[in-house]
């Protein structure tokens, strides 16, 4: 991701609505379906400024990988130890069969490979540990944000489906979710290319609007895991090892 983009978490990542809502629907996700043991041992691939750590903590005892030197280093102030910086795929270094749990939010579509990255990541997981991941939907939805970001691709639940018959991994179950917004999330973007201002802002919003779209993505809290949301701007899966 460029430099921006680092920097824009570290100063939204505690209060714009997207990141604080969806750490609550993450914990929900992680309680309902992938529902890892008692002080499970984590890692977080590409945790960027740490922001999910508080979150994680809950579930057990959280170790994180991040290849960005200003983020990791705001990630090891969250954490309190060391973050390892061994990219995907290969992870290198990271022992194999070390963890219960294994998440990866908003990352697989910055890699090139994404094969070779969950490969990488099977390889990490305990024997019936559980990788957790998500990723944005629909390439029609493909915008500057995602050129910001250095994405390779949006996922179709096709392609997701493919994804994991391809890896060592095991597909438990995935689905949308960011999906109550969607609707003003296309009018929005395509508003935006028809002004000529498709320019991946992520600004936050004024206060109220802000509140006003947390209260709103907080309430798939409540539903993911429990029943399939309609298509939304993103996908979740949850994978066993083997």
């Amino acid at each position: 991701m460029e430099r921006q983009v680092y920097d824009r978490m570290a100063e939204l990542d505690q209060v714009h609505w997207w990141y604080t809502a969806r750490r609550t629907i993450l914990a929900s996700l992680i309680t309902r379906v992938a529902r890892p043991p008692r002080n499970a041992k984590i890692l977080e691939v590409g945790c960027g400024t740490g922001h999910n750590f508080a979150m994680l903590d809950q579930f057990g005892t959280v170790d994180a990988i991040e290849v960005d030197p200003a983020a990791r280093a705001m990630a090891e102030l969250r954490l309190g130890r060391p973050v390892g910086s061994a990219p995907l795929p290969a992870l290198d270094g990271v022992p194999d069969n070390a963890y219960d749990m294994i998440g990866s939010f908003d990352v697989i579509e910055h890699i090139a490979d994404d094969r070779a990255a969950l490969a990488g990541i099977a390889r990490c997981l305990k024997p019936e540990g559980k990788f957790v991941m998500t990723v944005p939907a629909h390439q029609w939805m493909w915008s500057a944000h995602d050129e910001v970001n250095h994405h390779h691709r949006r996922y179709s639940k096709r392609g997701l489906e493919q994804l994991f018959a391809d890896s060592p991994l095991k597909l438990e179950r995935f689905g949308y979710f960011n999906s109550l917004l969607f609707p003003v999330a296309v009018a929005a973007r395509a508003a935006g290319k028809i002004r000529g201002k498709d320019d991946g802002d992520d600004t936050l919003p004024a206060a109220p609007i802000n509140k006003a779209l947390e209260a709103v993505f907080v309430q798939e809290a409540r539903l993911i895991g429990r029943v399939p949301l309609p298509p939304g701007l993103s996908l979740w899966a949850v994978a066993s090892g083997t």
